[in-house]
């Protein structure tokens, strides 16, 4: 395939649904070939499945691996990315997607999703970020992607495990860019403008009822995070995105 990254590989951690697979998908179109990593290897509760994804991907004529990961295990991290180097040569892009929800206010939540959200949502991106820095300095470059959201910034309604997670992985990529631009490596977050109404949101967002107007379509996410993908040190790096800020 060709495309704006046309020769690129990238890893998505938790590309079987939601925003993670739209990515994908649009990545390989954009001509990229793509490694499909998330825990879901066979259908759950929730649709959605690694190799369901991949296989769209080289139906449509691109290249996927589809890759078992656990972003909260090390073991399982190293080895995804080992099979992605071993099967396409290195790695360009990450696009650290993976994470859970858990919109419940602080005080009526239990300890063990304040720990899932903060091993998903965080440790899982310290340890897909880590596993693939140096494969991706070995390329000359590349782009690193982690997905938050606005919810970072909404202070006047409450907290939560998983705003919190995401402030976490806002901070921890600011400062990445800065210990990487010598590598010209880029380094942002990207997060919806709006509501993104995935599978993962239907199953864990409290049956909250989302006005039409603040619903936003995946596409945005993945136009935004192919541009996103096809940058280095040299472009857009060290910042903070909303999908529907960049340029389409």
């Amino acid at each position: 395939m060709t495309g704006t990254l046309a020769g690129k590989v990238a890893f998505v951690a938790g590309a079987s649904r939601g925003i993670g697979r739209t990515v994908a998908l649009a990545l390989a179109e954009a001509g990229a070939a793509v490694a499909v990593a998330a825990r879901s290897e066979r259908e759950g509760k929730v649709p959605g499945t690694i190799h369901d994804v991949a296989d769209r991907i080289t139906a449509g004529g691109g290249r996927a691996l589809a890759v078992p990961c656990d972003v909260t295990n090390e073991e399982s991290v190293e080895s995804a990315v080992a099979a992605t180097v071993a099967e396409f040569g290195g790695i360009d892009v990450l696009i650290a997607n993976a994470g859970v929800l858990w919109l419940g206010p602080v005080e009526s939540t239990p300890l063990r999703r304040w720990q899932l959200c903060l091993d998903v949502n965080l440790t899982g991106v310290f340890l897909v970020t880590r596993a693939v820095i140096p494969h991706v300095r070995a390329r000359g470059g590349g782009s690193l992607v982690a997905i938050t959201t606005t919810g970072v910034g909404m202070t006047e309604r409450g907290a939560n495990a998983y705003w919190v997670s995401k402030a976490a992985v806002e901070r921890l990529y600011l400062g990445l860019a800065a210990e990487l631009k010598a590598d010209n490596i880029a380094v942002n977050c990207l997060s919806p403008s709006r509501i993104v109404l995935t599978e993962g949101w239907l199953a864990g967002g409290s049956g909250r009822e989302i006005p039409p107007e603040a619903v936003e379509p995946p596409q945005a996410m993945a136009d935004a995070a192919v541009l996103l993908a096809g940058q280095d040190a040299t472009g857009i790096t060290g910042t903070v995105q909303r999908s529907e800020s960049l340029p389409g």
